[in-house]
């Protein structure tokens, strides 16, 4: 734990680690505030529904676009528009009376100017630690991003059923503005230039390690998004044991990334991590009540955080450093498919088989998280004894002619 403390001592750390988590906050936030928006608009959860997917059809698209916009025109333009246009969009939602495709289309519109607050950031930290820093970084920044999970779920039902539901996505705005101006207001925005890429839009999910990352995040976070809807349907949308049991899991998550996260990272790292993620997602079918579910998503949660800040440690050791908030943008949009896609077929085997099929979707998603990096284990760097930062953009000096 004293990297953990070094770490945040290390000036500017807490600072921009605490404003990108303000700024990604109303990413815990947004699918349930507009779920119960619009179907208290239109008592239709198929209506809710398609402005779900059409708002995570644009997040997924808008990744790795703005994540080489940052190299083009510059961090703080493209986050400063992004953040303005994606808080317009959100209003429209809130108080724009539309009918199911007006709001979908706004919903698209919000999801492609999502600010890359992510890719940035992960495209800072190597500058600002030592790389040796670097790997104990990222799994303490995996780890508190489980408090958006924990936390902005909680917030946001309880104002939107409590209070209003416009004013559950106005407090979505009003965090994602003020921690959007925080993020951007960093000094480190303006210390750190990304070098323009020579590679075409793309070439970067080539790399190996970036096309691993992608994939085995696609994968884990579909388990994670197909545990969530097995979750709700063991208890019912509205019984709180549901977000007990969810929160626990993320505590596990946090606890893991904490515990993990000094771990050398061999090329076997994120296997080992998937596999027991894997073994608690299959005890989960097993499991029948609430201490049961509880205990085996413990399991389940505890490498979660870790496998993640792997992911994040292999891209940045991987690929230039002008490529990588284009890298970040792709692991990003692999992770939001993987979200959709898991859900949606859990949702099919809950409707067919009871609560257990969201968690038969959880565990053959994680089962192929675990057996994907252990196939290709060669494309995973081995990190021991290296330092994991982003490989520095060179090109040739001119000589004077002798």
């Amino acid at each position: 734990m004293s990297a953990y403390g070094s770490l945040l001592r290390t000036p500017g750390v807490a600072r921009i680690m605490l404003a990108q988590l303000t700024a990604r906050f109303p990413s815990g936030m947004l699918s349930l505030a507009y779920l119960l928006h619009i179907e208290h608009q239109t008592h239709s959860y198929g209506a809710a529904g398609l402005v779900l997917a059409a708002t995570s059809v644009g997040q997924a698209i808008a990744g790795p676009l703005t994540g080489r916009w940052m190299v083009s025109w510059g961090m703080r333009p493209v986050l400063t528009l992004t953040t303005a246009v994606c808080a317009l969009s959100m209003a429209g939602v809130a108080f724009l009376p539309l009918p199911v495709l007006g709001y979908a289309l706004v919903g698209l519109l919000g999801g492609l100017s999502l600010p890359p607050v992510q890719p940035a950031v992960r495209t800072i930290y190597p500058k600002m630690v030592t790389s040796r820093q670097l790997t104990p970084l990222f799994s303490l920044d995996a780890s508190a991003q489980e408090i958006i999970w924990i936390a902005a779920p909680v917030v946001t039902t309880f104002i939107s059923t409590q209070i209003s539901t416009v004013l559950g996505i106005v407090v979505a705005i009003v965090f994602l503005v003020g921690g959007g101006a925080w993020f951007i207001a960093s000094p480190e925005l303006g210390r750190v230039r990304i070098p323009r890429s020579k590679r075409r839009f793309g070439v970067v999910l080539t790399r190996p390690p970036v096309l691993l990352a992608t994939v085995t995040g696609f994968l884990l976070v579909g388990a994670c998004a197909a545990v969530e809807a097995g979750v709700v349907a063991t208890f019912g949308d509205g019984d709180p044991r549901s977000g007990v049991v969810l929160a626990v899991w993320a505590l596990a998550s946090l606890a893991g990334g904490l515990v993990f996260g000094g771990i050398p990272i061999g090329p076997w790292a994120l296997a080992r991590r998937m596999t027991v993620t894997f073994v608690g997602m299959t005890l989960a079918v097993f499991a029948w009540e609430f201490w049961s579910l509880s205990a085996v998503l413990v399991v389940a949660g505890i490498c979660i955080a870790p496998a993640i800040a792997v992911m994040f440690a292999i891209v940045a050791s991987s690929v230039r450093f002008s490529d990588t908030a284009e890298a970040y943008g792709w692991v990003g949009t692999g992770q939001l498919i993987g979200a959709a896609l898991g859900s949606a077929i859990a949702g099919f085997l809950i409707d067919g088989v009871g609560a257990a099929g969201g968690f038969l979707t959880a565990a053959a998603f994680a089962l192929v998280g675990a057996v994907v990096p252990a196939a290709f284990h060669r494309a995973h760097p081995d990190l021991r004894g290296r330092e994991p930062g982003p490989i520095p953009d060179t090109e040739p000096v001119p000589l004077p002619p002798s």
